[in-house]
């Protein structure tokens, strides 16, 4: 905590490590074998480099018909090429789509397009050996995606985009309609690559149920930017001209409070939650956990990147670009935050990073985390009890607040990277030794200008042909 207090303060670590680390042009050369699968996911053969022409187990989608057929249990279908954008909402889908593996989602209360579209979930059961993705970087919207008992299963080069509402319901807590873009079940061996995310009601990709063998790559994970018709204005809009039907709406635009609508929209616009690893508390299942993350950009992403009970996740070569949602915290002033507490609303912005709990542990390794505040958490529950506390180590990492940076790792004297709030545990992997896969990290130093080049991380970023987004190794 001492650390943080020094950071928040102001206060330079370390005079020779308070470096200028901050991108100047991009000169990376990139490379295609930068773009081989590894890390626990590394054997995932997903459905395999079939000809277009094998029309039963290679299926081009166009509509959400299409894919009901392509992604229904048993369908034989080992390749999904989603080849144009899908509205998958459950008012808008066909009556031939409205069925298994669809199934409607919980209603949508307050956003004016989800109260028209609906929601939809997909359950993708049983398969063995399936890649889903997109040569062009396709959309899927208004839906939830469930990859449950399977294996072998590769998703790449997509976009998942309108799936948050404001919450009136539970007061902002967010508890009410389990909205995920994807949730992994009881798989084993799962790769998620290329790919954007688009804020979301709950999280972005949860892993639980035992899950193994997940790497998630060159990815990125973004929060609302507040444009003119962005997803979160569109609903702040909604409310403006309609305060008194969305009392904590009303609540937060009062004199009591004191927010503008602009404050709301850019307090409302950061993602609350990443990555939910271990859904359940002590879980039996949550040992046998294991994720990769690498190459991914979180902007403006509030918590969660990840947040692990027991198991093993490895994150390297990441960013945490906090900076918008650290601005807009800075709007909620102690008064302002009484005034909301004070009718039981919940209108905040977290700063968390990496989260290890309940015995789990995290290596964070050669990333970059912006505008943080607590970029490496070990307890969520009870500090003074070490079973809830997790084993979690950073080696190289840039972490920068308030204009104040740190280079190193979170076991050198006065890093701003030790973990907190609980007394730090030794770090061990859970199960092995090493590694158990080969990989080659970056300076951290390149990875902003990486990440966001134009053939950087995230969904219709690179151009290339068809078949290179089924192979696993170039």
């Amino acid at each position: 905590m001492k650390s943080q207090l020094k950071r928040l303060n102001g206060l330079p670590m370390f005079l020779g490590l308070a470096l200028s680390v901050l991108p100047t042009a991009n000169t990376y050369a990139a490379g295609i074998t930068d773009y081989n699968l590894t890390g626990f996911a590394a054997g995932n053969t997903g459905g395999g480099e079939i000809s277009e022409s094998d029309t039963a187990r290679y299926r081009k989608v166009y509509t959400a018909t299409d894919l009901a057929l392509a992604l229904k249990k048993g369908s034989g279908v080992k390749v999904v090429e989603i080849m144009n954008d899908l509205n998958l909402g459950w008012n808008e889908l066909p009556a031939a789509a409205k069925v298994s593996p669809f199934s409607a989602h919980n209603a949508p209360l307050t956003h004016p397009v989800l109260k028209t579209t609906g929601v939809s979930k997909i359950s993708v059961d049983g398969f063995n050996g399936l890649t889903i993705f997109s040569a062009n970087g396709a959309k899927l919207k208004h839906v939830a995606i469930t990859i449950k008992r399977s294996s072998n299963v590769i998703i790449r080069n997509l976009e998942f985009d309108e799936l948050w509402e404001w919450d009136e319901k539970t007061k902002g807590d967010y508890d009410s309609n389990d909205w995920d873009y994807v949730t992994l079940e009881e798989d084993n061996k799962v790769w998620i690559d290329h790919c954007t995310f688009n804020k979301a009601y709950d999280g972005l990709v949860d892993s639980k149920k035992g899950t193994t063998g997940v790497t998630i790559s060159w990815s990125t994970f973004k929060g609302d930017d507040g444009s003119a018709n962005s997803w979160v204005t569109q609903q702040i809009n909604a409310m403006e001209a309609n305060k008194s039907a969305y009392p904590m709406y009303n609540h937060l635009r009062s004199s009591a409070v004191g927010l503008s609508k602009e404050d709301i929209i850019a307090i409302a616009g950061a993602q609350k939650k990443g990555h939910l690893v271990g859904a359940t508390e002590f879980d039996s299942g949550n040992a046998k956990l294991t994720i990769t993350l690498h190459h991914n950009y979180y902007k403006n992403i509030q918590d969660r990147m990840p947040r692990l009970r027991g198991g093993n996740a490895h994150a390297y070569n990441i960013v945490m670009d906090s900076a918008g949602a650290w601005a807009s915290k800075k709007k909620l002033t102690s008064a302002i935050a009484s005034a909301i507490s004070s009718k039981g609303y919940h209108f905040t912005v977290t700063s968390n990073g990496a989260i290890s709990t309940e015995g789990g542990a995290v290596l964070l390794e050669k990333s970059h985390i912006i505008d943080v505040q607590s970029p490496l958490r070990n307890n969520q529950a009870d500090p003074s009890d070490a079973t809830y506390t997790g084993k979690i180590r950073a080696i190289d990492t840039i972490d920068s607040l308030n204009g104040v940076t740190f280079r190193g790792d979170s076991e050198t004297s006065g890093s701003t990277l030790i973990p907190e709030p609980a007394p730090v545990k030794a770090f061990s992997w859970n199960g092995f030794t090493t590694l158990p896969y080969g990989y080659t990290p970056e300076d951290p130093s390149t990875l902003v200008n990486r990440l966001t080049a134009a053939d950087g991380a995230g969904a219709g970023k690179l151009t290339w042909a068809k078949s290179n987004w089924l192979k696993t190794s170039y």
